[in-house]
């Protein structure tokens, strides 16, 4: 069965940090708007900005780990997109509020997220 997949955005890691002065410094440096953070039951913060070209996603969202920029693919059926993945080399490393962080035979982290809008943005991926 075929499925649908493309590059989502970018998501900008910041370690214990507050997400409003963080995005604050990377929508001035990006000449994008932040709009403010918001702070999910489970203590995740995410703040995103608006304006990406190409319309991607990009965010800011404290974390725990070090520092990172890491990317985000979005797919309308994320296992098939993880088998994908895993066949050219990526290794799943954990299934996080429905989506799955990934990680690339470099060692890069990524995370596979459900597709929210296929018909807006560039025109997705369909693999077999």
């Amino acid at each position: 069965m075929s499925h649908r997949s493309r590059l989502a955005g970018f998501i900008i890691d910041c370690q214990d940090t507050e997400s409003d002065p963080a995005a604050a410094f990377w929508g001035a440096a990006l000449g994008l708007s932040a709009k403010p953070a918001h702070t999910e039951d489970d203590g995740a913060q995410y703040a995103e900005l608006i304006g990406a070209p190409a319309a991607l996603h990009v965010e800011v969202q404290r974390v725990s780990h070090a520092s990172r920029v890491h990317l985000d693919i979005e797919a309308d059926d994320i296992d098939a997109e993880a088998n994908r993945l895993e066949a050219l080399g990526a290794k799943r490393i954990a299934r996080i509020k429905g989506w799955w962080v990934m990680e690339a035979p470099t060692g890069h982290r990524f995370c596979i997220v459900q597709m929210k809008h296929p018909e807006q943005g560039h025109t997705p991926n369909v693999w077999e």
